[in-house]
């Protein structure tokens, strides 16, 4: 078939411009990549697919509606919808994924990695839980949207990079930032982040 040498900024076109079949074309094309991004993020197969299909619910939306600028990023693109709205499914089951901290300056977050407990260790987890979330809310959008990745997705500040379409560099600056606003945050508010 001759779609199969076509690039994706020329299915995407095919498709803007009434050729239903490639974006048939393009979703098999990419399908297994993005699903297992989804995948290795929420952990269920059934809750995946269901994102999967709103990512390429928005993607149509995006496309139908005139408002992809073509960069040649294709599935980037399409990555980074998807993750937001893994974000957006955590946020609406009022639940985070677990996390590890795999680096001493984490340290201000350590509690979350306990193991088991009683009744009041469990309210007292609650409580540092709930007030660390509300103090994570207050940081700027790029430094929250980074930390999140970072601790809560375990993203790679590479993969952070690709996702939020900066370098690197930005992407450890902005942890960086968001580590030291926390931590002035939790001071000021007097928060207590252990039993």
């Amino acid at each position: 078939m001759y779609m199969q040498n076509l690039t994706d900024a020329q299915l995407v076109k095919r498709y803007i411009s009434g050729d239903e079949i490639a974006l048939e074309f393009i979703i098999k094309k990419h399908q297994h990549k993005i699903l297992a991004f989804i995948i290795s993020k929420v952990y269920d197969r059934d809750v995946a697919e269901d994102i999967f299909q709103d990512t390429f619910v928005k993607v149509i939306k995006t496309l139908k509606g005139g408002k992809y600028n073509e960069e040649g990023k294709f599935l980037p693109w399409v990555i980074r919808i998807s993750h937001n709205l893994v974000i957006d499914h955590f946020r609406r089951n009022q639940r985070m994924p677990k996390f590890e901290a795999k680096d001493r300056e984490f340290d201000i977050l350590e509690f979350l990695s306990d193991g088991t407990r009683n009744a009041e260790s469990s309210m007292i987890k609650e409580q540092i839980h709930s007030d660390l979330t509300k103090m994570i809310q207050l940081l700027p959008d790029d430094q929250r949207e980074v930390l999140v990745m970072r601790l809560y997705k375990d993203l790679s500040f590479k993969e952070i990079a690709e996702v939020t379409g900066v370098s690197i560099n930005t992407a450890l600056g902005r942890m960086r930032y968001a580590l030291i606003n926390l931590r002035k945050l939790v001071d000021q508010n007097q928060i207590v982040l252990t039993e």
